[in-house]
């Protein structure tokens, strides 16, 4: 054939120059690729490859005590977390009261608190955590909260049982509030077993806080 020049086997050219017509002889010239050296390589690489750490599984958020949405939910989470530390302290039975209406009109105690104890658990951080969600008149405290009414004014707006029920557990009046019961102890979830069977403030406590936030008439 024209332009086709012998080769020394007999077998022949390529039309690409090559020795060797057909294709099987040009591939002996290249290096052979083995299955088992595909799977090394993609063993190497694999064993290079970042690992990811397994997906969480079953993570959930644990829902909350008093309802809502998310932001109820991060709030009322840590009010509460933060109110067992206090809770510690309160370990006296519970003692009985009357809900009239939207009042609890008797003391807890049988007697009336001291104002300036009160004042004290309202600002305390540790104790009351009131200023968490309200404002008041509180100069000297930094922060405070904007997620509940302004303490200033309290006591005109509400009577003394009222502001006694609104404390000792406010859900009698709103089942989603943010306010957390500081005078219950049942209903709860998660409680860490030292804060069972424990209210967040005492009946004294209580009163102490009723007797201070009456005075805020301004």
């Amino acid at each position: 054939m024209l332009g086709a020049n012998p080769s020394p086997g007999g077998g022949g050219w390529s039309a690409e120059g090559r020795p060797g017509g057909d294709h099987s002889q040009r591939n002996c010239l290249r290096p052979s690729l083995r299955t088992d050296d595909v799977a090394g390589n993609q063993g190497a690489e694999a064993s290079h490859a970042p690992t990811r750490p397994p997906p969480a599984q079953g993570r959930r958020r644990p829902p909350s005590p008093f309802g809502g949405g998310t932001k109820k939910f991060g709030v009322t989470f840590w009010l509460i977390a933060s109110l067992n530390f206090a809770a510690a302290s309160a370990q006296e039975a519970l003692r009985p009261y009357t809900v009239v209406g939207d009042a609890i009109p008797a003391s807890l105690t049988g007697a009336g608190g001291d104002p300036a104890r009160g004042r004290a658990i309202v600002v305390n951080r540790q104790v009351g955590l009131c200023l968490l969600c309200h404002s008041g008149p509180f100069p000297e405290e930094r922060f405070q909260g904007n997620l509940a009414p302004d303490l200033k004014g309290a006591g005109a707006r509400w009577s003394e049982g009222q502001l006694r029920l609104r404390i000792v557990d406010a859900a009698h009046l709103n089942p989603d509030t943010i306010m957390p019961p500081y005078y219950r102890v049942d209903g709860f979830q998660r409680v860490a077993p030292a804060f069972r069977g424990k209210p967040v403030l005492t009946a004294e406590q209580i009163e102490d806080m009723v007797a201070f936030l009456v005075t805020l008439r301004d």
